[in-house]
C-alpha cells in the first residue's frame, strides 16, 4: 500500500517576504510599532490593525476571566450596522441616535426567520426576557446583548452613539487570548498609538482580581494580511 502523502505547508509569497524582512528586532516599543505597522500590510485595501494580547490566566476558572469594553478615541474605521431591541416609545429614538434596525416583536420576528442584517444587538432590559427565544440564534453568532458589554442597558441612545463612534468589547477566548481591532492602517502611527494605549489601558485597568503575579504575556500588533510585530509593554 503506498504510503499517504503529507501535503507541503503553503509557502508565503514574496510579498509577505519583503514585509516580514522590516521587522528586524524582536520587540519595539509602542511609537516604533505603530510606525512600523504601517508598512507591513500585503492587501491592496486599507487593512485593519489588529492586536493579540496573551493573558496569563486559567480560563476555567470564573474569577480569572477577561473582558471589558473600551471606546477608543480615534473609533475603529470601521462601519457597524446596529439593531436596537426596544419599546415602541424608543424605536424613533433610537433610529436618530444611529440604529439601522429598531423594533421589538417585529424584529425578534426577523431574527427568527434568520435575517440578522447588523453587527451588533442593544436592548432595553425590559425586552431581555423576549429575546429568550432566539438567544440561541444570537449567541451563536455573538450578537446576544449583554450587559458587561454595555449592551443591554435604559440608556439605548448613548449605548448605539458610542458603538457608531469605536466602542468596542474585548474578551479573551479559550487559549487566554484577546484579538481585537484598534483602528486603519490609514489613521496613520500617531492615531494608531493613541487608539492602542487606551485599549492596553483598559485591559490592564480590567485585571480581574484573581489572576496574581504577571499579568499580560505578551502584545503583538498586525494588520489583517501581513507579518505580526511584537510590543515591548
Amino acid at each position: 500500500m503506498a504510503s499517504k502523502q503529507i501535503p507541503l505547508a503553503r509557502k508565503r509569497g514574496k510579498k509577505y517576504a519583503d514585509r516580514r524582512a522590516l521587522i528586524t528586532k524582536p520587540r519595539y516599543e509602542i511609537a516604533e510599532a505603530m510606525e512600523l505597522l504601517t508598512k507591513l500590510s500585503t492587501s491592496a485595501f486599507d487593512a485593519t490593525a489588529e492586536a493579540h494580547i496573551r493573558i496569563l490566566a486559567d480560563t476555567t476558572q470564573a474569577d480569572q476571566l477577561v473582558r471589558t469594553t473600551v471606546n477608543l478615541p480615534h473609533g475603529t474605521g470601521k462601519k457597524v450596522r446596529i439593531a436596537a431591541f426596544v419599546t415602541d416609545d424608543l424605536i424613533d429614538e433610537a433610529k436618530k441616535a444611529g440604529a439601522e434596525l429598531a423594533g421589538n416583536e417585529d424584529l425578534i420576528k426577523q431574527v427568527e426567520e434568520g435575517k440578522l442584517n447588523f453587527d451588533i444587538a442593544v436592548a432595553v432590559p425590559k425586552l431581555m426576557k423576549d429575546l429568550g427565544k432566539v438567544a440561541k440564534i444570537l449567541g451563536q453568532r455573538g450578537l446576544m446583548p449583554s450587559p458587561k458589554a454595555g449592551t443591554v442597558t435604559d440608556k439605548v441612545s448613548k449605548a448605539i452613539e458610542e458603538l457608531k463612534k469605536g466602542r468596542i468589547e474585548c474578551r479573551m477566548d479559550k487559549q487566554g487570548i484577546i484579538h481585537t481591532i484598534f483602528g486603519k492602517l490609514s489613521f496613520g502611527p500617531k492615531k494608531l498609538e493613541e487608539n492602542f494605549n487606551t485599549l492596553l489601558q483598559a485591559i490592564k485597568d480590567a485585571r480581574p482580581s484573581g489572576i496574581k503575579g504577571e499579568y499580560i504575556a505578551s502584545v503583538s500588533v498586525s494588520p489583517t494580511m501581513g507579518p505580526g510585530v511584537r510590543v515591548q509593554i
